[in-house]
């Protein structure tokens, strides 16, 4: 059975991210996608490897999160050194335009009437 993600470690944490606690405004939330941009290499540190064999397809930053059982603080971390390294893209989904969030309100308006009709 894996270790709860509260059962982990502060101790391997701070390891793993050699002592740092945050990152500048690195542009990652929590449905960027992630995509590896090649295979592990000998010697790598192996959360940066599970990375990149995770994130062969697009992979959003809060599913790397859950299948690594590390809090999202830790994966953005890790995130941004391999993205330095430009081993990874990153995306971040496009909002749907203004116009597409929002009906018309002339066709509203026709939908209420038509309710009232009823």
């Amino acid at each position: 059975m894996s270790p709860r993600l509260e059962d982990e470690n502060p101790d391997r944490l701070y390891m793993v991210t050699g002592g740092r606690s945050n990152v500048a405004d690195d542009g990652f939330d929590l449905v960027t996608l992630i995509v590896s941009e090649g295979d592990p290499t000998p010697g790598m540190q192996s959360e940066h490897a599970r990375i990149l064999r995770l994130c062969q397809g697009p992979t959003a930053v809060v599913e790397v999160a859950a299948e690594l059982r590390m809090p999202v603080s830790v994966v953005r971390i890790l995130l941004c050194d391999l993205l330095d390294m430009g081993r990874i893209t990153a995306r971040n989904p496009r909002p749907a335009p203004a116009e597409a969030r929002l009906p018309d309100p002339d066709f509203l308006k026709q939908v209420l009437v038509g309710l009232e009709k009823l």
